[in-house]
């Protein structure tokens, strides 16, 4: 179930436009790169302790934490700006955790600068 749930996330994040998902040897991650910008990094085991680290709304994440047992603040990251969140949860579906992947790659998005979207989109 986990390692399915892993792969499908991964999937999901290689899927999105411009979007790539590798295991990045430096941070033995699985990194979630968008134009050389990171939206997300997951856990490259499948185990119990496997999480996935993304980008959210500063106001929204501290409510995300104190909804949910299995949401943290970020680890190894900006506290404010990202979560982890537990794989083996069962408080969330594989769909709201493919909403909150969509949401930290849409927000690193914005924050590309512009000419690099255009040079992006006109490909």
């Amino acid at each position: 179930m986990l390692e399915k749930r892993m792969e499908r996330l991964q999937a999901f994040g290689d899927s999105l436009p411009f979007a790539k998902v590798y295991y990045r040897e430096d941070w033995q991650t699985l990194y979630f790169d968008l134009s050389g910008k990171m939206f997300g990094t997951m856990s490259p085991e499948v185990t119990e302790q496997a999480i996935i680290t993304l980008k959210g709304l500063p106001e929204k994440n501290e409510e995300l934490r104190e909804i949910y047992q299995d949401i943290q603040s970020g680890y190894h990251m900006n506290k404010k700006h990202w979560n982890s969140i537990t794989l083996v949860t069962e408080e969330l579906t594989d769909a709201e955790l493919e909403q909150m992947i969509r949401l930290s790659y849409e927000l690193v998005w914005k924050k590309l600068p512009a000419k690099v979207r255009r040079e992006l989109e006109s490909v």
